[in-house]
């Protein structure tokens, strides 16, 4: 189905019909093609935009917890390339102590596969994907909008209809940003930020010697810069390396990198990709909507702030989103569009927000005292337990502060400090 064979709706300007999508999800990423699955098994028309031909390389380690995978389409397979039993861990390279477990903690993936797989899942569902396209800006008033109830989507030399080189305009009753962390709709809802941090990744081929000592173990290295960390995970035939810092000494967070790499004996080693990519946390009180637009994922910026995991936040806030432009299209006026776009800006809160809420604390505990926080992981019980059960999705760090008093009067040091 095309923009053309859309249902037609009135309002044109020139008084001919005009194409309108009931939703039209910008991003082809785990958020957007989760926010396009939810929106086309209703049955309305759904657009999927993506400005890279897929699949494509994105900067991320691949761990899929327990979360994560609860969050998935119904049916949908995860194109795992390893299960993790073990993990290692140390701090900046010394006191390395490995904790296993009889149970999966959490599966590993390619970002190329695992989000392809997503978005042939939400087509399969109904969405169209329309690929190698830009989108310019989103206009819900002026001239080129025909009605209150219509978006304007603006798309920069696409090669549509119009031709390649030449703007190109297609129309939604509900627009769902998800465009990465770098977000032209997140700007033109407002989105704000407070946490911007730079991860820098390799992805290792190494032989199958090498391969066969890392398979179902991963690495996490409390790093040497204040709330960074490096990790090892491995795909089989190949290792996903990186680290994270904050955003600021970009030289200091390479040097942690190329340390780390040579540290573990990987040196020798060509990188097949070596990427960076910068996180961005939203404020509390940044918006997820303005008018008919929402945003999620890393558009919205959510993600856990301190461990920067992002997957699940994208899978859960886009099935959000999904579901609440649904509601938002079927909206006849404005107030009615700005009471579901606030009932999808409380779902997020209420459940996502509280999380993110918890992981800045943790951050802010583990920047001052990553020493002691990896001495009770490797060697408190409970706190292992605790961890394994988070990445497995039996529990939340939400959840673990509100049932562990221990944990609880942690955090309330920090508050107080």
């Amino acid at each position: 189905m095309s923009g053309e064979q859309a249902a037609q709706d009135s309002g044109a300007n020139d008084g001919e019909a005009l194409a309108v999508w009931d939703v039209v999800v910008i991003g082809a990423g785990p958020a957007g093609a989760t926010a396009a699955h939810a929106a086309a098994v209703t049955g309305r028309r759904v657009l999927l935009l993506e400005k890279s031909e897929l699949p494509r390389y994105k900067t991320c380690g691949g761990g899929i917890i327990g979360s994560s995978r609860d969050a998935l389409p119904p049916g949908f397979e995860l194109p795992l390339r390893d299960r993790v039993h073990a993990v290692t861990f140390s701090l900046n390279g010394k006191l390395t102590r490995t904790k296993r477990s009889r149970q999966m903690l959490f599966g590993l993936i390619n970002r190329p596969e695992f989000d392809n797989a997503l978005v042939e899942a939400a087509c399969e569902a109904g969405a169209e994907l329309r690929t190698g396209v830009t989108v310019s800006r989103v206009e819900q008033h002026g001239p080129g909008v025909p009605d209150r109830r219509t978006v304007a989507v603006v798309l920069n030399g696409s090669g549509g209809p119009a031709g390649k080189g030449v703007e190109e305009t297609v129309y939604a009753r509900a627009v769902v940003g998800a465009d990465g962390s770098a977000s032209r709709i997140g700007a033109h809802v407002g989105v704000k930020l407070d946490q911007v941090d730079l991860g820098l990744e390799a992805e290792i081929p190494v032989p199958a010697s090498v391969a066969e000592d890392w398979a179902g173990r991963v690495l996490i290295d409390w790093g040497p810069l204040p709330g960074s960390y490096g990790w090892v995970f491995p795909k089989g035939d190949s290792l996903t390396v990186g680290v994270i810092s904050a955003r600021g000494d970009g030289s200091a967070t390479k040097r942690y990198l190329e340390d780390f790499i040579a540290r573990l004996g990987l040196a020798g080693f060509e990188p097949s990709v070596s990427s960076g990519h910068l996180t961005r946390c939203r404020a509390d009180d940044s918006p997820l909507s303005r008018g008919r637009v929402l945003v999620c994922g890393d558009a919205a910026g959510l993600l856990e702030p301190w461990t920067r995991e992002g997957i699940s936040y994208a899978l859960r806030s886009g099935r959000l989103a999904g579901e609440w432009a649904v509601r938002i299209a079927e909206s006849h006026d404005a107030v009615d569009a700005r009471r579901q776009a606030l009932n999808y800006t409380f779902a997020v809160k209420a459940g996502l927000g509280v999380e993110m809420g918890v992981g800045r604390r943790m951050l802010t505990l583990f920047e001052r005292r990553p020493g002691m926080l990896h001495a009770v992981l490797t060697t408190f019980p409970p706190a292992w337990r605790a961890f394994a059960g988070i990445t497995r999705g039996k529990s939340s760090l939400a959840e673990l502060v509100r049932t562990h008093p221990l944990a609880r009067r942690a955090l309330e040091a920090v508050d107080r400090a």
